[in-house]
């Protein structure tokens, strides 16, 4: 830890852990400017390190948001949430008295896409004066922490993805069955490991989640079921996350490969005004 910090150092870039092992404020940047070779390098660094990072005080354009985000990859649309009107890579996330906050499930971002995203860059512009927080978890130490029993048993394994819940949503705002048949041509049904491995880092991380998981490939649908609830339950464990507490023009980019999040839904009626900006990633193995 001591060696990262020093090596954040540079160019007056420091940062801060918030646990061991996940979640690491940084300071000592503005994201008004583009980022210079060295700033590039260490934030890459830092993101495989500790997972997520978080940026304080940052009252930047979208156009700035955007510019930020690209230094990592190329950005990706979200073909079913809402976006910001003339910017479709920029996700619209807002939880006011007429919408509850409904991201409150241990997940993933994009599983059901054949390359899931390499992770996204979420920005707030209004939070509530108590509550909202986003919760993240550490899915190497969730891997890590299982039993070598099970860790054998799931190599190999493969399980289903699936954009269920917004094919739901879609029938219920009342898209035709024809419509949602595109959808479904154009996003299949996707097999990933079980345990992924991290291209970057090389290691081994729970990769299913509760929103998009289906079950294992070839299991019985009892015993999918039940390792399942078993994998979900791993980000639960206090000691494998961290809690970030959001203030206006705060920003977080995690790794959508080594972390699970959860955004707290226990601040209705109040606002949580958000834009999230995701880059696209690679098929896991």
């Amino acid at each position: 830890m001591t060696q990262l910090v020093r090596h954040l150092a540079l160019d007056s870039l420091t940062l801060a852990p918030l646990t061991p092992t996940i979640g690491a404020e940084v300071s000592g940047i503005d994201l008004r400017e583009p980022l210079s070779p060295a700033h590039q390098s260490a934030l890459r660094q830092a993101l495989l390190d500790w997972k997520v990072l978080f940026i304080r005080d940052q009252d930047i354009t979208t156009e700035q948001h955007l510019a930020f985000a690209e230094q990592f990859g190329a950005l990706e649309v979200h073909p079913f949430a809402p976006h910001k009107p003339g910017y479709p890579e920029v996700l619209a996330i807002t939880h006011n008295r007429e919408s509850r906050g409904r991201e409150n499930t241990w997940h993933s971002d994009v599983t059901w896409r054949i390359e899931p995203s390499l992770g996204s860059v979420l920005r707030a512009l209004e939070v509530p004066p108590v509550g909202g927080d986003t919760l993240f978890a550490d899915m190497y130490a969730a891997y890590e922490g299982l039993t070598d029993e099970v860790k054998d048993r799931l190599e190999g394994a493969v399980a289903i993805h699936d954009f269920a819940h917004f094919r739901a949503a879609m029938r219920k705002r009342g898209k035709t069955e024809e419509e949602i048949e595109a959808f479904n041509a154009q996003y299949p049904m996707v097999e990933h490991p079980v345990i992924r491995t991290h291209p970057e880092t090389g290691r081994k991380a729970i990769y299913v989640n509760a929103a998009f998981t289906q079950h294992i490939v070839d299991w019985d649908p009892d015993d999918s079921a039940r390792m399942l609830a078993h994998l979900y339950a791993q980000a639960a464990i206090p000691e494998y996350q961290c809690r970030f507490r959001w203030e206006t023009n705060s920003i977080a980019f995690w790794d959508n490969r080594a972390s699970q999040h959860y955004a707290a839904s226990d601040y209705w009626p109040a606002v949580r005004r958000m834009e999230r900006v995701t880059i696209v990633g690679d098929r896991p193995f």
